[in-house]
């Protein structure tokens, strides 16, 4: 008994530690030297043998009482003491595993019960599709074809894997829970360790006759259409859930979800930000310095406004109402926002350009406020 180590040095505690301070460093060293978090390291292992032995002593009272008066020697086996390396009953340490791994005890190799989580009912994967849109379907909405690749239940089987007339037999090799418990030794303690069983795969089934279709998966690969409705307003990256139109779950489990994720294409002239429409609309100089009434793009077509005399170039103007449909709230719309470029021309004639330098002389600088302030606040 020289070579042991204080249980209360293994556990980092001082002599005559209560209760909860004795579970709360077993559970911390537990975790730290747990086989499964420190695979192949035998040190490791070491310790987590060591930490056991002592919290298997210091978590029974009576077992305690003697340690704290005895020392080891109170379980010598050479000594008549009865307490060997080996363990038995591993009392709440089942409960505490349990508690920090997020499982039952017998998922970690210790035994207990463990529920077979393989043949639960698990929900069917979401599958996601991809749709183009050009700014108007967009805009107004549109029903679109789509078809994608979903898992479902084979029709031949009914999901479960068998010939038709034949069905599938409970695994013998593990009752039809899909898991088996083996036994495992390691540095002197005994595990019991629940793995899936070979026999049936992990569910508890055993298909004598698979199903030809299916071979025996009980599942197929199709691929489906449907048509679907794209409201009106939808913008760039948003997605439309089609509940229960994914692939099919497991186990009695509800099917997944089909989400559409919607790309829109430019437009030639229109910009969206939000529910508002934007667009440069081009005017000439005589439009812009007399004043006009030109004509507009919008979605529903062209539409007359009259721009102001003087209209500067980059001037906005917004006619409510006019942009794009809020889908949440359909009574409401957004504006649509256009700003003037005035297009100064090219390829001029001499006659037109003795007009334009008459224009000019004629102007004088009176009629350039923002030029004539530019130069006096640049010397001034």
């Amino acid at each position: 008994m020289a070579d042991k180590r204080d249980y209360y040095e293994v556990l980092g505690l001082d002599k005559g530690a209560d209760e909860a301070s004795i579970k709360k460093a077993y559970r911390s060293l537990a975790k730290k030297y747990h086989p499964d978090m420190n695979p192949g390291n035998a040190e490791a292992e070491q310790k987590f043998k060591e930490v056991n032995e002592a919290y298997s002593v210091l978590s029974d009272p009576d077992k305690k009482a003697k340690y704290d008066q005895f020392g080891h020697a109170a379980f010598d086996q050479s000594a008549g003491g009865g307490y060997g390396a080996g363990f038995g009953d591993f009392g709440d340490i089942g409960d505490i595993f349990g508690s920090f791994f997020g499982g039952g005890f017998g998922d970690f190799g210790f035994g207990g019960g463990s529920s077979n989580r393989r043949n639960a009912p698990q929900r069917g994967e979401d599958i996601g599709v991809r749709v183009t849109l050009t700014f108007e379907e967009a805009v107004f909405g549109v029903k679109k074809d789509i078809s994608y690749n979903r898992i479902q239940k084979c029709d031949e089987c009914h999901g479960s894997g068998a010939e038709k007339g034949t069905q599938a037999e409970t695994c013998s090799a593990c009752r039809g829970t899909g898991q088996k418990r083996v036994m495992q030794r390691m540095g002197g303690m005994q595990f019991q360790t629940t793995v899936t069983c070979d026999s049936c795969r992990g569910t508890g089934k055993i298909i004598k006759n698979p199903c030809s279709n299916c071979r025996g998966t009980g599942y197929v690969r199709i691929t489906k259409k449907l048509s679907v409705n794209i409201p009106a307003g939808i913008n760039e990256g948003e997605r439309i859930a089609l509940r229960g139109q994914g692939s099919d779950g497991r186990n009695g489990g509800p099917a997944g979800d089909l989400i559409i994720q919607v790309t829109i294409k430019p437009h030639k002239i229109f910009r969206r930000e939000g529910y508002n429409v934007y667009c440069d609309v081009p005017v000439t100089v005589a439009e812009a310095t007399l004043g006009a009434e030109i004509d507009i793009p919008t979605l529903e077509g062209e539409q007359k406004y009259d721009i102001p005399e003087g209209t500067q170039p980059g001037t906005q103007f917004t006619l409510r109402g006019k942009g794009i449909q809020n889908p949440n709230y359909p009574s409401r719309r957004g504006d649509l926002i256009f700003t003037t470029v005035v297009e100064i021309p090219k390829g001029l004639s001499g006659k037109q350009k003795e007009h334009m330098r008459a224009f000019a002389e004629s102007c004088g600088e009176s009629n350039y406020k923002k030029k004539t302030s530019f130069f006096k606040n640049l010397f001034n």
